[in-house]
């Protein structure tokens, strides 16, 4: 389960989607997810999904990756389902079931609405790698910096997040190999033996945590980091002509879909 987290993995490309500017695709997605909470019937989730499938086309990100990341994400989705099926009223399938019709569709609908949110965002994480997606944050939220907001040290906060998460997996699933090797049980008992038997991975894997946030620190220390002020980029980013197309499209599918939605379709 713990190979099946993909946030924060970056897959190197050279598509177009590779190539925007990252303030044009962090933007894309605000508007992919106000378009997406727009939808209300099933033309609109249609188009929704017709619009996910070839940004995932564009990308080249194989569709098993994302399935890949929506693993973890199963409980949350099946309960989701469930929960919509069987408390919305209207006209039940099976009388005497609570099961309804209406209930059968809201819960497609929200199962839906779930995974094409976290498609989307994915493809922001999968697309754009993490120095790159600081810079473009922080370049967004700039006007913050006029009421002392820190907001570089926000965002380089959010970059060793991104960063650090497979390499925390990757930790976590050798201290349970380790732990395993050595007759440790995760998979059976009672709900509170379980949680005993975690001691032994979550010790380890928090000593080995702030190691290397120890290591990072004086790493950043011995180069001088001092904060976001005077410093500048290697890299400068500025918008392209399909920056601006994207971003055209992109109002474009944002104000369709409110239109749909104000029909009712």
């Amino acid at each position: 389960m713990l190979k099946d987290i993909t946030l924060g993995q970056y897959f190197p490309g050279d598509t177009v989607v590779h190539r925007l500017d990252p303030r044009t695709k962090i933007l894309l997605v605000v508007l992919f997810i106000a378009a997406l909470f727009q939808a209300r019937g099933w033309i609109s989730y249609g188009i929704v999904t017709a619009v996910t499938a070839l940004c995932m086309i564009l990308s080249q990100i194989k569709p098993r990756n994302i399935f890949k990341g929506l693993k973890p994400m199963l409980f949350i989705i099946v309960l989701t389902a469930l929960l919509n099926m069987f408390y919305t009223p209207g006209r039940e399938i099976i009388p005497g079931w609570h099961m309804t019709w209406e209930g059968l569709s809201r819960s497609v609908q929200m199962i839906l609405r779930i995974v094409l949110l976290i498609t989307g965002t994915f493809l922001l994480t999968y697309t754009t790698s993490p120095i790159a997606l600081t810079d473009g944050l922080e370049l967004l939220l700039g006007p913050l910096k006029k009421i002392r907001v820190p907001v570089h040290e926000m965002t380089i906060m959010m970059s060793m997040a991104l960063r650090f998460i497979p390499t925390l997996i990757e930790e976590t699933d050798k201290i349970m190999s380790a732990q395993k090797a050595r007759g440790a049980d995760f998979e059976t008992g009672r709900l509170t033996e379980r949680a005993k038997a975690l001691l032994p991975i979550l010790v380890p894997l928090f000593v080995s945590a702030f190691r290397r946030a120890d290591e990072l620190a004086v790493a950043m220390e011995s180069r001088c980091y001092h904060g976001g002020e005077g410093r500048t980029r290697m890299k400068v980013l500025r918008f392209a002509a399909r920056d601006r197309i994207a971003l055209a499209l992109g109002l474009l599918f944002l104000a369709g879909m409110i239109v749909l939605k104000r029909v009712g379709i």
